[in-house]
């Protein structure tokens, strides 16, 4: 990681900068001509002004550029059907031209008129730019010579040939369809690239879009594959770079096609001047193109940053589904895209402007809208001096393609965006955005603040904050009430649950215990604004269970506090995140844990009873508990628990009393913003007592608030209720389930009750509380 945060000078680049390809095979010679070496940075990474070629002037004042031929429509379906059965037809470039038209993007008149018309109102309209076919050699820059001959043999083949070779070729990974003139079409679309990009870095135009078909961002450089023939971006790439070696040195590729542009990638893996950076579905490599035929050869997975001189230059946001929108793609924009496309500071910015992921495509199965992408394309217009060219890859629905490509062409021209609500971000592409600048950290200071080195920790000796806080906690609990962890003679669980079982001593003898299962403190840390850097006096824990531990041991409880890892510290750990586990993962370990626990502490203690607590997510293991022993409901007086997660029945096949007894012993504080409340299907099942009685908790929730969790927020509130309903609740259960006591002992049970009997606010009478404190001690032999 050394090598990446400082600049190499002697050999003329720097972490994120040029490097010129007349040079790179001599880069292991110490005396480079001084030619290479640049004076500053400014000169080594800003288009030279004495380029004969390039008009300079204002680019407020030149038009946008747009490059479009009919004859790119000659490449369609051999057998010549009226509605071709392969989504990449001709109409698509059509429909986007008819528009443009529709929205008067084109001046109508002669092309005197047009140049005219241009000088007075530059933005008013486009320019249109001629396309042409590229040349063998262009081709051959980014494609081997022998996929040239293959792609020309097309034009000689018979018509059957084609159909056989359609056929062959439109299945599976290669997904591809041939016609009599698809030779001719596809040389236009990759001349129609070339001279979209060259226009713009000639400052012809301030910038542009290709609308132009076959598609090219599959293309490998032998090979012809999904959808696609030559591959038309790499192509234009390498010749503005060939032609125009002064003012365009480094190019910034963004696709934000649906799918992953395998072939850009693989074509500039090792090229230190081009950026690469691709928004697409990954679903885990299984979303087309899927994985490579030959092994070695690199996916559309994060971790694939190129390789050699490249390192760092391949940046892959594979979202983990469909179904991503604005909100995913403009926060890939905001925190991944711009900030490295802005430190690599391109000379040319080029879009592979797939639009299969507008709302409307089903091959794509995404809703980012022709907002979303006025927006994206406005944020690329800040780099490069504006010099960007669009140009179309995907995109099958007729009228989302369209409109889509309108809202960029509007936002080229000078138009601003359209406003737009963003939706928040889903919790899968945070993760997805967290670990593509974990990754990227390692080649873009930018991405660097916030990520932790875990791999550079681990060597000096790091423990997870999550362990040291049951650490403290285990150690604050034995010293205030001698409460220490209870081993798990189970290989697996001991090893998950190590500190996590704390008991107060001598619990199998105790006639009252309390169980507390809950997830871990909630902890809050204030960041440096600087660097991200966190302090440990700026850092707080809210526990909020001490208090119910401290109540119970003094009302003759045993206790058990059962804190549920969210995670499980290795020593393999590689991943500075870690997500909660699973709730199935979760379910099966806690069904193993407190089923051994009862099986080996609570079912031999047959005069104790069993108060459960549940706290947070952990509050389903009760379900698991009770599900799986039938025999503790004779045990436990009530269930109390706090819930901001989903909320579960608990039925039993082999037990039909269960739901019944549930729903009668079951006290649940349930956040006010729980969807229980607004979800009408959901309230009905509240009202019917399906979740057990469920009650409301009575807090306020401040958007953004700071001033602690739900969870916390309940505890605190509730802690009086909550102690009221427990003790009433075990009450009941001891006039029920033990021997009969003497008139003495009755009597001062009565007493108790009497100060505590107003149910949930728990206004003690005088002497009360003594009365109920003398009866646990004369019945509960726990010490603390």
């Amino acid at each position: 990681m050394d090598s990446n945060e400082s600049a190499h000078n002697s050999n003329a680049e720097v972490s994120n900068g040029f490097m010129d390809p007349r040079v790179l095979n001599q880069l292991d010679e110490l005396d480079l001509p001084d030619s290479t070496e640049p004076e500053s940075r400014d000169e080594s990474q800003h288009s030279s002004q004495d380029t004969k070629a390039v008009v300079e002037g204002r680019r407020a004042f030149l038009p946008t550029g747009c490059c479009y031929d009919d004859r790119m429509k000659l490449h369609a379906n051999a057998d010549y059907s009226a509605n071709p059965h392969h989504p990449e037809d001709p109409r698509r470039i059509e429909a986007i031209m008819t528009c443009f038209k529709d929205a008067g993007l084109f001046f109508d008149g002669t092309t005197m008129e047009v140049a005219e018309a241009l000088k007075n109102s530059p933005n008013q309209w486009m320019w249109r730019i001629a396309a042409r076919m590229a040349t063998r050699e262009e081709i051959c820059m980014a494609h081997t010579a022998s996929h040239f001959e293959w792609v020309k043999s097309l034009g000689s083949m018979t018509s059957a040939e084609l159909r056989q070779l359609t056929n062959d070729y439109d299945n599976g990974r290669k997904s591809l369809y041939v016609g009599n003139l698809t030779y001719q079409a596809a040389l236009i679309s990759a001349g129609g690239a070339i001279e979209t990009c060259k226009n713009v870095v000639a400052g012809k135009v301030k910038n542009a879009i290709a609308v132009i078909r076959p598609p090219g961002h599959h293309a490998e450089n032998n090979e012809s594959l999904g959808f696609c023939i030559f591959n038309n971006v790499p192509i234009a790439a390498k010749v503005c770079m060939a032609d125009y070696p002064e003012v365009c040195r480094k190019v910034l590729i963004l696709d934000w096609d649906v799918h992953h542009g395998n072939g850009i990638q693989n074509m500039f893996y090792e090229d230190p001047n081009v950026l690469y950076i691709s928004l697409h579905v990954y679903q885990n490599g299984t979303f087309y193109p899927g994985q490579p035929d030959e092994p070695g050869v690199p996916d559309g997975g994060l971790d694939k940053c190129g390789a050699g001189r490249g390192a760092g230059k391949n940046v892959n946001i594979g979202w983990a589904e469909q179904g991503v929108g604005n909100g995913e793609y403009m926060a890939a924009f905001q925190r991944i895209v711009m900030p490295i496309a802005q430190e690599f500071d391109p000379d040319l910015v080029i879009v592979s402007a797939g639009f299969d992921a507008a709302a409307g495509d089903e091959l794509g199965g995404c809703y980012v809208t022709p907002a979303c992408y006025s927006h994206m394309t406005h944020m690329l217009m800040s780099l490069a001096n504006g010099k960007v060219a669009v140009c179309l890859e995907g995109g099958y629905n007729l009228h989302a393609i369209s409109r889509s490509a309108l809202a960029v062409a509007k936002t080229l021209m000078g138009e601003p965006p359209e406003r737009i609500v963003i939706p928040p971000l889903n919790k899968t592409a945070a993760h997805t955005l967290n670990n593509v600048k974990r990754i990227q950290s390692a080649y873009w200071d930018c991405m660097r603040p916030g990520v932790v080195p875990l791999a550079d920790l681990q060597e000096r000796g790091t423990d997870r904050l999550s362990d040291m806080i049951r650490t403290a906690q285990k150690s604050t609990l034995g010293e205030r009430h001698g409460m220490f962890p209870l081993y798990v003679q189970r290989t697996k669980l001991s090893r998950s649950f190590e500190n996590q079982v704390l008991v107060t001593p001598e619990i199998d003898k105790a006639r009252r215990i309390l169980m507390i299962i809950h997830d871990p403190p909630e902890v809050v840390a204030q960041p440096d604004p600087h660097d991200n850097s966190i302090y440990a006096h700026n850092a707080f824990v809210t526990d909020g269970l001490l208090p119910y531990i401290d109540w119970a041991i003094k009302h003759g409880f045993g206790v058990m506090d059962i804190n549920i890892p969210q995670h499980i510290s290795q020593h393999t750990d590689a991943d500075p995140y870690s997500d909660k586990s699973s709730e199935s993962q979760m379910a099966k370990q806690l069904k193993e844990l407190l089923c051994y626990l009862w099986d080996n502490y609570f079912e031999l203690n047959p005069d104790a009873s069993l108060t459960l607590m549940g706290i947070g997510d952990a509050y389903f293991g009760i379900k698991q508990l009770l599900i799986s022993r039938p025999s503790t409901t004779e045990k436990v007086p009530g269930i109390l628990c706090f819930v901001t997660g989903s909320l579960r029945p608990v039925k039993s096949e082999t037990d039909p009393n269960l739901s019944k007894w549930y729903k009668a012993n079951t006290l649940l504080y349930v956040s006010p913003d729980h969807a229980c409340w607004s979800d009408e299907e959901a309230a009905r099942k509240v009202r019917k007592n399906r979740f057990g009685r469920v009650e409301l908790a009575d807090i306020t929730i401040r958007k953004g608030g700071v001033d602690g969790s739900c969870i916390g927020k309940m505890l605190r509130r509730h802690e009086a209720d909550g102690q009221s309903w427990i003790k009433k609740q075990v009450r009941e259960w001891e006039r029920n389930h033990l021997e009969e006591e003497s008139e003495e002992e009755e009597e001062e049970f009565e007493t108790a009750a009497a100060g505590v009997d107003t149910v949930m606010n728990d206004v003690p009478v005088p002497g009360a509380a003594v009365g109920w404190e003398m009866q646990s001690s004369m019945r509960v032999p726990v010490g603390s």
